[in-house]
């Protein structure tokens, strides 16, 4: 229930669901414009946060004082120190605009006024790329007026920001109180829509990346309250990527995809073709993302099409190789993990996790009440990714900072003060995939659920839990690694030692197995002296064909050491180095219309545009 009287807000009736914007009852009576609208307010979550005075707080009267919202303040106040250590740039006056500048952008279809509007400058500077001064165009990136970021482009395409400034969104001050905003991949895409009557356009910081970690500073403020956002991305593979995870970030519901044609890649291709009109038609007739839950091939044809051309492709591995043979995995999954009491479950999990999360850039949460207290969880997880024993002998000042900086961005922690249904849960994680674009959720265990299991069959309630977590991964994009204890422990033949269950021995259900989508058994043999891991089940065969690897468990740090052909490595061999900077991190491409320093071809001066 959502208590907004407690709070003095007034919601109007029949408001339905989502962000609307209401008066502030903190600041109101103080200000002189009473007509301003300044609190977004959350009608799903409760949630509310003034945009003037900075007022906020959660009217759901069963997380009012909840760990999570307490943590989501305190990381806040953490952002914000940090961006005091950002480098600013220095404004550069504009002048008039050279002849070669405007004859490009006239090229682009792109006028002077336009130019003006947001501020685009023209400067000479030093590019890295060609090791010399460059005439350049500058995007300036503004906040509340304020010079943030600088992008230079010089003609031969070649581009660098501000070193040591802040990543934001291009043009995020003409989108404050729009109900709408279009997401392009790029400057002169955002420009081609001013150009066509759009003020309300940004483009990311950083071209096709769907690393979207600058979105964590302006979620709130500028993109929680917009009624449709339209995604205008390029429609090569880099850009599908960065549609998909900004349709995952903002929300499927509420998000348009703008279509060029069959002969244009993106915006401007459009307006130097068609004109304003085509590219103003392209908007108007976008096209929702989820229409009643039925679709046609046209729907997903992107992902149709990379299949096609580029073949099953194996999902996230974690860089031991046995194991990355058995399985990979990939968002929208449901995945099991279970084993016998002290067999090392969650240990095994935070090596999956932690590892993914090096390698992918891929952020987690955790509802983990068996891990309790939360700093020795996270003291478990420094250990894994510092490869030092937590402590002031083993961890100096600045790696132990280093560590957690690195905690603090990529893990949280979802720890409900009195509400572990699994809808709270899930309606927390979701706060958190909005908020931070978390990837991974872990529930771990199962039996501390709240049981809502009412009149059902305890095999119809737990039927439904998974059906809810497997829609939830897969509405969400993410992937869900839940931890469930075996009810059965079979034993050898007249020995007292515990074998590996199967999943058919999970407490309550043989649909731990029939409904997830990996099936993973975690067994210290204490015969042998080392950990089996059985991936009992893999649903699609290109994500790996399952079996059993071995491991070792390195007690200096927590993390798994593989057994290779047989025999495990010495205690020489263990890995004990930091991981936070990468462990075996797959290959970053360029982008494709940037050229590589050591493929510079000098051109010839008649070849560059400006």
């Amino acid at each position: 229930m959502l208590n907004w009287d407690k709070y003095n807000i007034t919601v109007p009736t029949n408001s339905g669901s989502g962000n609307i914007k209401c008066f502030c009852p903190n600041c109101r009576n103080t200000r002189h414009d009473k007509r301003d609208k300044s609190l977004s307010v959350n009608l799903s979550t409760g949630m509310f946060h003034c945009h003037y005075c900075g007022w906020k707080g959660c009217a759901a009267d069963t997380a009012e004082d909840h760990k999570l919202f307490k943590w989501l303040d305190a990381a806040a106040e953490y952002n914000n120190r940090r961006k005091q250590s950002y480098k600013r740039p220095d404004l550069r006056p504009q002048g008039k605009y050279s002849d070669k500048i405007l004859a490009y952008f006239a090229s682009r279809g792109i006028s002077e006024a336009t130019l003006s509007s947001v501020n685009v400058g023209e400067s000479e500077e030093y590019i890295p790329q060609v090791k010399s001064k460059r005439n350049c165009i500058l995007f300036n990136y503004y906040l509340n007026g304020e010079l943030i970021n600088v992008k230079f482009r010089d003609g031969g395409k070649n581009f660098k920001m501000v070193s040591g400034a802040e990543l934001l969104p291009y043009n995020i001050d003409n989108i404050k109180d729009s109900e709408y905003v279009i997401i392009t991949e790029g400057e002169i895409d955002a420009l081609s829509f001013i150009e066509a009557g759009f003020s309300a356009v940004v483009s990311v910081p950083n071209g096709a990346n769907n690393n979207l970690q600058w979105l964590d500073d302006y979620y709130d403020d500028y993109f929680a309250d917009k009624k449709r956002i339209y995604l205008a991305t390029d429609t090569d593979k880099k850009g599908l990527d960065l549609r998909a995870e900004l349709q995952r970030r903002m929300g499927a519901e509420r998000c348009y995809i703008i279509d060029y044609g069959k002969e244009c890649k993106d915006a401007n291709e459009l307006l130097i073709k068609d004109g304003k009109t085509a590219l103003v038609s392209a908007v108007e007739g976008a096209k929702e993302v989820y229409i009643d839950g039925i679709f046609t091939v046209n729907e997903f044809v992107g992902e149709l099409d990379a299949v096609w051309e580029n073949g099953w492709q194996k999902g996230w591995v974690v860089g031991h190789d046995d194991f990355d043979k058995a399985v990979s995995f990939e968002p929208k999954r449901l995945a099991v993990v279970t084993g016998i009491p002290g067999s090392g479950k969650s240990e095994f999990l935070d090596e999956i996790v932690y590892r993914l999360n090096i390698r992918y850039n891929l952020r987690c949460a955790y509802f983990s009440p068996e891990n309790s207290p939360l700093s020795y969880h996270a003291a478990k997880i420094a250990e894994k990714l510092s490869g030092k024993r937590f402590s002031r002998r083993s961890l100096d000042y600045a790696e132990y900072g280093r560590v957690k900086d690195h905690i603090q961005d990529n893990f949280f922690f979802i720890s409900p003060s009195d509400n572990y249904s699994i809808d709270n849960i899930l309606l927390l994680a979701r706060i958190l995939i909005r908020r931070k674009g978390v990837r991974i959720i872990c529930i771990d265990p199962f039996n501390r659920l709240d049981n809502e299991q009412g009149r059902e069959s305890e095999t119809q309630y737990i039927s439904g839990v998974l059906d809810k977590l497997g829609n939830f991964a897969r509405l969400n994009d993410v992937i869900i690694f839940l931890v469930a204890h075996p009810t059965k422990m079979p034993r050898k033949k007249d020995s007292p030692i515990l074998e590996m269950p199967t999943m058919y021995d999970i407490n309550g259900s043989a649909n731990f197995y029939n409904k997830c989508d990996y099936g993973i058994i975690v067994h210290r043999d204490r015969e042998a002296g080392d950990v089996r891991v059985n991936i009992a089940k893999v649903k699609f065969r290109h994500l790996g064909e399952g079996g059993t690897c071995r491991f070792i468990y390195n007690y200096n740090n927590g993390r798994y050491v593989p057994v290779v052909n047989g025999t495990p490595l010495s205690i020489e061999q263990w890995d004990n180095g930091s991981h936070i900077g990468g462990i075996a991190t797959p290959q970053i491409t360029m982008p494709e219309d940037n050229v590589s320093p050591d493929k510079w071809i000098e051109p010839a001066v008649g070849d560059i545009p400006f």
